[in-house]
This record gives C-alpha cells, structure tokens and sequence, in this order.
C-alpha cells in the first residue's frame, strides 16, 4: 500500500498534486484545460477538479474560460511563484523535464527512470534521492547525452545520470543490470510529445 504522504516532497497534499503542479510549473506560459492537465498527469478528473480548485484558490494558478472550458497555468506574480516551482521541480519534475529534453531525438525506443527517485514515486519509503537514474534504450550515441544530462541536472536540482543501452540488451534476460534494473519501480517516460 502507498503511504499517504507524498514521498517525493512530503510538504505537498498527494503525489497527484505534485504531478499537476509539475506539469504547469515546467511550462509557466503554457495555459492547459483541467481534462488535458488531468491527462498529462496521470490523474482522474475529479481528483485534479478538486486540486485545481483549491490552488486557483489560494492564487498559485490562474483560469481563463474559454467557452465551456477552464484554461489553467501557473501564476507566476505569486509571491511564492520561484519557491514553490523550486520545491515542485525538484520532487515532481523529472518527469516532465527529461522527456521535454529528449524529444525528438532520433534512435531513442524508450526512457525510464529507475533507483531511488522511482521507488519514492512507487511509494517505496527511503531518504531523499541524491540524483536521478535515467536509462535510455536505443541505437543512439551516448556522448550525446552529456549536454542533456547537464541541462536536467540544472533544472531539476539533483544530478541526472544517463545509462545508454541498446534494444537488444535491454531484451536479454541474462543481463545482471537488466534484470535488477526491471525488478524493481520502474518509470516509463512519454516521449510522444506535450
């Protein structure tokens, strides 16, 4: 059973906050509906209605209506703006920061992270993750990933480390790395696009 407190950032209602957050404090121009918000962060739409609601509230988001929908986005003249994108970038944002930064390379067949920071996101109990795992399938170039690595790792506050690994290997079940890596949380990252 998942603790009911937020592992990733405890100061935050539920993990689902922290998603939706996320989503909007990554993309402070961007301006979503409460269904595409809900969409991009995993959530049901009642349960993001709900956090909406309440951070409109409290001013942290904003709302336009535009016809029957409510047009959503970070509020960035809150006075708490910088801290709080701080605070949900660092718990929240490696899903939303890495696959804005691999988007669109070619050779990539899929991304997860794994290790610690995964296994908070699972609910797995432990101390604050030091970096971010991230393992990249694909024919692609490592070397690639350095300028990347170094950009999320500037965005999100923590090191991100990359693991490049071909299809092939990721398929052999004989691979001590492969199989600890897939025993344990897991998280695929969308490369399909925002």
């Amino acid at each position: 059973m998942k603790p009911s407190v937020p592992l990733l950032s405890p100061i935050l209602r539920s993990d689902t906050q922290g998603r939706l957050l996320a989503q909007l404090f990554a993309h402070p121009q961007r301006e979503v509906s409460v269904s595409e918000l809900a969409r991009l962060a995993e959530a049901t739409l009642p349960t993001a209605l709900r956090d909406v609601d309440r951070l409109v509230q409290g001013g942290y988001l904003t709302e336009r209506r535009v016809g029957r929908n409510r047009m959503i986005r970070a509020n960035e003249e809150h006075p708490l703006y910088a801290a709080l994108k701080q605070i949900v970038t660092y718990g929240y944002g490696p899903t939303v920061v890495i696959p804005d930064l691999l988007r669109g390379l070619p050779g990539i067949d899929a991304a997860y992270i794994y290790g610690s920071w995964a296994a908070r996101l699972d609910g797995e109990p432990g101390t604050d993750p030091n970096d971010i795992d991230l393992l990249v399938v694909g024919d692609v170039e490592p070397s690639q990933f350095y300028p990347i690595a170094l950009e999320a790792t500037k965005m999100l506050g923590r090191e991100v480390s990359i693991n490049v690994i071909s299809p092939n290997r990721w398929q052999r079940a004989d691979d001590g790395f492969i199989k600890t890596v897939q025993a344990r949380p897991l998280v695929p990252l969308d490369l399909g696009g925002s």
